[in-house]
């Protein structure tokens, strides 16, 4: 895994530096209608074989750039106090397992933030989208190149200062055509990640 090792130290160095850089004054992050964030999250793809007729054991390193819109304030009074976003997302997946090759694809994503603890905010998200890769006759599980990617999960992030904050998550992947072209027993996985994001 010397790949997601890599994006992994450059993501730990990078926390560090923020983190260094932080002053004594009390972290408390005001994310209004409009807010812009951009960050990335990283992770390792681990296989789930849901029927008897999975048989393929697809697992590698993900990279998830992305970009969001705040579309609401605060809405709730309770533990459920949160916020909407929307925007989008690039997946790239390289896959070490059967073989090594690539997927990439564009989610557009929509995610839920709870606010009821101010500086960690967990969160539940959503996406799906187009998503190339070329397994397609190499696995019994993909017959076309081109696929969907569905996502869903949740993480919490920790504001490290207004603007900045680590996350750390879980999504459930599936890849599969659609039913586009058959075979189409599609691929299933959880992708523990982690990351950082900016907000602006």
């Amino acid at each position: 895994m010397p790949f997601l090792a890599r994006i992994l130290t450059t993501l730990a160095l990078g926390s560090l530096m923020t983190t260094t850089a932080l002053h004594a004054e009390e972290v408390s992050p005001k994310i209004s209608v409009g807010t812009q964030e951009v960050g990335l999250n990283a992770g390792y793809l681990l296989p789930h074989r849901l029927t008897k007729d999975h048989t393929t054991k697809q697992q590698g390193p993900a990279v998830m750039p992305y970009w969001m819109m705040t579309l609401t304030d605060p809405i709730g009074d309770s533990w459920y106090r949160g916020q909407i976003s929307l925007g989008a997302e690039m997946v790239y997946i390289q896959f070490q397992e059967p073989i090594l090759t690539h997927g990439v694809g564009f989610a557009p994503k929509i995610k839920y933030t709870f606010v009821a603890l101010d500086r960690i905010r967990p969160y539940a998200e959503f996406a799906g989208g187009p998503f190339w890769t070329d397994l397609a006759g190499k696995i019994p599980e993909e017959s076309s190149r081109f696929n969907f990617v569905l996502m869903a999960g949740f993480g919490v992030s920790y504001f490290l200062t207004d603007q900045t904050a680590l996350n750390v998550g879980y999504r459930f992947n599936h890849i599969s055509n659609g039913g586009t072209r058959y075979p189409n027993l599609g691929l299933n996985a959880s992708l523990p990640f982690g990351g950082f994001s900016f907000y602006f």
